[in-house]
């Protein structure tokens, strides 16, 4: 890693891999940020991969000191963005899908706001968001999820879910350590996302630090990783257990 602290640490959790490592994602991912003037950093944090793709990512990192792998055991995408975001060193710290499902490049119109704003985010549903090639019921279920959210959690913004987050340094440091629905370890057995970005807006509001949510553009990836009923049942009940969090003073 190099001793310049970096502008940008761009953090991406990675599970099981291989498909999108044939597609050349890191490859995407690298040539947009090689033409960049300021500094960077690629934090690759992988959640317990057992296909090879921890090994795969560990050999770019060999070839540039500016890319970082993170070999975690396999707790989930909260924790793995969470052990990322902390290990990195930049100014602005970004999480964003290994999929690219969100290219790299629409990071240039959170950027705009970094003199306003601690926390940016994508979204797929305000005015001016391009949705390309997303199934009926993502869109169904997107939509459904972030009511619950309106009436629970975060009132008032419309996305949640989209997974492009932009965070300052001194943002980064306050919220992620004070994740308790998602700020665990505990092994898993599946590749559940779940609900930790409700959780770290829940907090960013709770602790009023300023955040906005910008529209961009989302490309629908086909995965088999999504189970409308089953994972719609389980953030609901982590949004429930986010509310009782907070009703019990776990945030502090």
């Amino acid at each position: 890693m190099a001793n310049q602290i970096p502008f940008l640490s761009v953090v991406v959790p990675s599970f099981n891999e291989q498909s999108n490592l044939k597609r050349g994602v890191v490859e995407e991912m690298l040539s947009y940020l090689k033409k960049q003037t300021y500094t960077w950093e690629l934090v690759l944090t992988d959640d317990g991969s057992t296909d090879g793709t921890a090994e795969i990512l560990e050999s770019y990192a060999v070839k540039d000191s500016r890319i970082v792998v993170l070999k975690n055991h396999h707790a989930g995408k909260g924790p793995t963005v969470k052990a990322g975001m902390l290990a990195a060193n930049g100014e602005w710290r970004l999480f964003t899908d290994f999929d690219q499902s969100t290219p790299l490049v629409e990071i240039e119109k959170l950027l705009k706001y970094i003199d306003s704003q601690e926390v940016i985010f994508g979204s797929r549903e305000i005015t001016g968001a391009r949705r390309d090639k997303e199934p009926l019921y993502r869109h169904l279920m997107g939509r459904g999820f972030n009511l619950l959210v309106q009436i629970l959690a975060v009132r008032g913004v419309k996305d949640t879910q989209c997974g492009f987050k932009l965070f300052s340094a001194d943002a980064t440091k306050k919220l992620f350590p004070a994740l308790y629905v998602y700020g665990g370890e505990q092994t898993r057995q599946d590749a559940f996302t779940g609900a930790f970005d409700v959780e770290l807006l829940f907090l960013a509001r709770k602790f009023k630090i300023g955040y906005k949510e910008v529209p961009i553009l989302w490309k629908h990836h086909k995965t088999d990783r999504v189970s409308p009923i089953k994972d719609s049942i389980r953030m609901l009940i982590d949004i429930m257990k986010i509310r009782l969090a907070y009703l019990t003073g776990k945030y502090h």
